[in-house]
């Protein structure tokens, strides 16, 4: 790796670039944006993998700069903020998972909350000493939980009033003010995003599509809560990666752009669809059909029943729709994890398996 010749680029600063949706934001960024190169700042916790860049052509690992390092070390964030004259921020570092937030609280306050401040003043004293230029952007990748739980009918919009169920919600919501916030006061040109679910290659097997799709490969339980009629809007990550390019160059700073994949559909009917994909896949029907792992647990506690977003927006402003056919873009999930298994059991640790037995209440070892 080199920083040669990258004086004339426009030099992004990536946050929680080894986890999932970083990881794919930067390799479709990098391969879309010739003139881009990116200095990736993770701390890897559980879900952050460098290793995610191993197989990065030369001509875009050249443009690809990876940093160990903890988004609430302010002497680091200005280091990095002097070595490079940084165009633009995409910050997605944060602890992410709902479940987790229900059983330690703290990281999530410590990472979502003290971590965006921390950037956030990194970026304001450099930005006022290279004197406010104008094309200085810093985007905050957040989440549509901040919103709380719909109703059978309705959709989030960007005026919809915050009410976050989960003390993981909840630190986004606070992110997501801090930045609204410092662009107010301080001028800062900050932009939030708030998305729907992702799905798609590198996320972690503790999420509900990569977890089904690799018990089902394995035969153990599928642990569905509740009554599994809990119903999310599902976002492929490569739409999700090119709705944060355009906005990043097109968005108006100040400004929110909700971002959804219009696609809707109940947690079990993903479930039963998984199956039927995977078996298919695997040869399996009659009674080793992988529906009879489908296992329900009891209900997560503030468990959202429903979350929808409406990108009327994005969609008018920016010119954004997504590209991706839901079912088409969950056959190549399910392939791309079949052909990346060895990626998987790189990442499932000791540690992951107790905290799918200490969540679920179901050892990862039960088969049939």
């Amino acid at each position: 790796m080199t920083d040669d010749n990258t004086d004339e680029m426009i030099h992004l600063l990536v946050t929680g670039g080894a986890g999932f949706i970083g990881t794919n934001f930067i390799r479709h960024a990098l391969s879309l944006r010739p003139d881009w190169f990116i200095t990736n700042l993770d701390a890897l916790t559980y879900a952050g993998n460098s290793a995610n860049f191993n197989d990065l052509p030369q001509a875009l690992a050249s443009r690809h700069k990876f940093i160990h390092g903890d988004i609430r070390d302010a002497s680091l964030l200005d280091q990095l903020f002097s070595e490079h004259e940084i165009s633009a921020v995409v910050h997605f570092a944060a602890e992410s998972h709902v479940d987790r937030s229900i059983l330690g609280p703290e990281a999530f306050v410590e990472t979502n909350i003290t971590g965006t401040f921390r950037l956030l003043e990194a970026s304001l004293k450099a930005w006022r000493v290279r004197g406010k230029p104008e094309g200085f952007r810093f985007l905050h990748v957040s989440t549509d939980e901040v919103y709380g739980s719909l109703g059978p009918q309705g959709y989030f919009t960007e005026q919809t009033p915050y009410e976050p169920s989960s003390p993981y919600s909840a630190s986004k919501a606070a992110s997501d003010h801090f930045v609204k916030a410092y662009f107010r006061t301080y001028g800062l040109p900050g932009i939030v995003t708030n998305s729907s679910n992702n799905f798609g290659p590198y996320q972690f097997p503790e999420k509900l599509i990569p977890l089904m799709i690799l018990n089902i490969v394995e035969q153990k339980p599928l642990p569905v809560y509740g009554d599994g009629k809990n119903v999310r809007d599902w976002l492929y990550v490569l739409d999700h990666c090119s709705a944060l390019i355009k906005v990043l160059e097109e968005g108006r700073p100040g400004e929110t752009y909700n971002i959804g994949g219009g696609a809707e559909r109940q947690n079990i009917d993903i479930v039963h669809l998984l199956c039927d994909l995977l078996d298919s896949r695997l040869g399996r029907s009659g009674e080793q059909s992988s529906q009879r792992l489908v296992t329900f647990v009891p209900d997560r506690p503030g468990h959202d029943r429903r979350y929808a977003i409406d990108c009327t927006k994005i969609k008018r402003e920016l010119g954004w729709e997504p590209e991706h056919r839901f079912d088409q873009a969950l056959e190549a999930t399910v392939e791309w994890y079949l052909d990346h298994m060895q990626w998987v059991e790189s990442i499932r640790s000791g540690e992951y398996r107790k905290w799918i037995e200490r969540q679920y209440g179901i050892k990862e070892e039960v088969g049939n």
